[in-house]
């Protein structure tokens, strides 16, 4: 195929704005989602590990363009496939999406789980735990970026209410009781530092000090009963498991933003127990989530 014969293709997306179809206004975000691709993470140890992610990349559009060249948002994104990625290295991409598509906002997200090897409480048996997890950069008009990681932690939850009822029951009618327990789920949204450096470890950490109660990997029966005096030692509501994380994430300097959403999928109820909060920074996480149904697990 010839060069002129390529440039002799119609270029649809770049017609003038007198064919734009509906409202002449501009469009917040626009581009692909869920291309997936085999990408190379840095883990804490500094070895970059491959998994499979989930990119989306937007960018805004003006009022006065018909439309963006989407292959161009993957072509770009290509270039820098066989970096190891970090979020700093999501800065870079989204300047060239800017530059390169002539776009004054640019957003991408890498959504991917993450494997980290875990210790049995007293068996001393290890195995994989996966953690689902996304990187996020937005860039604003000004250049302003914001980095962002999103982290899955799942935990159990025992009841403290139904905790005291069971000991009531044993101790006043000697009626033997076993307090209900859940699995839950702490998406954690948090906004790292400007030259700062936050990883998946770091954040598996922080929310393992907090709730205490991670779900386990590999079991035998000492590590079952070890379970069992964990949850009992350490029972909680969902609003405790809200505020210990907020807690946690706010004492972290390298954290500017963050915002918890907690999910108890109980196990006496036909619902759940949801909270969420946030740590208040002004234009910052809002407390908003779209649907707590996601947070199943």
């Amino acid at each position: 195929m010839t060069t002129d014969y390529q440039n002799s293709l119609p270029d649809t997306q770049n017609r003038d704005a007198s064919e734009i179809l509906g409202a002449n206004v501009p469009i917040m975000q626009v581009g692909i989602s869920n291309f997936r691709l085999p990408l190379r993470f840095m883990t804490a140890r500094g070895d970059p590990v491959t998994l499979e992610a989930s990119v989306t990349g937007t960018v805004s559009l003006a009022a006065d363009k018909k439309g963006i060249n989407m292959s161009r948002i993957m072509r770009i994104f290509y270039e820098f496939k066989d970096r190891v990625f970090t979020p700093e290295l999501i800065e870079e991409i989204l300047i060239a999406y800017k530059e390169r598509i002539g776009s004054s906002r640019a957003r991408i997200k890498l959504g991917f789980n993450y494997p980290i090897i875990k210790t049995s409480l007293r068996s001393g048996l290890e195995g994989y735990q996966y953690y689902e997890c996304s990187y996020e950069g937005i860039v604003d008009d000004l250049g302003h970026f914001r980095k962002i990681i999103h982290f899955d932690f799942i935990y159990s939850s025992a009841c403290p209410c139904a905790s005291d009822l069971s000991e009531h029951a044993r101790e006043t009618r000697g009626q033997y009781a076993i307090a209900h327990s859940q699995r839950s789920k702490a998406r954690l949204n948090v906004e790292v530092e400007k030259g700062k450096t936050l990883t998946i470890e770091d954040l598996q950490s922080m929310s393992n000090r907090a709730l205490l109660t991670e779900t386990q990997v590999m079991v035998r029966r000492e590590d079952e009963q070890a379970f069992a005096e964990l949850n009992g030692d350490q029972t909680k509501f969902v609003e405790d498991a809200a505020r210990l994380m907020y807690e946690a994430l706010d004492s972290d300097p390298r954290i500017s933003d963050f915002q918890v959403a907690c999910a108890h999928l109980e196990s006496l109820h036909s619902h759940d127990a949801v909270a969420v909060v946030n740590k208040g920074v002004d234009r910052g996480f809002n407390g908003h989530i779209d649907d707590f149904r996601s947070l199943i697990c």
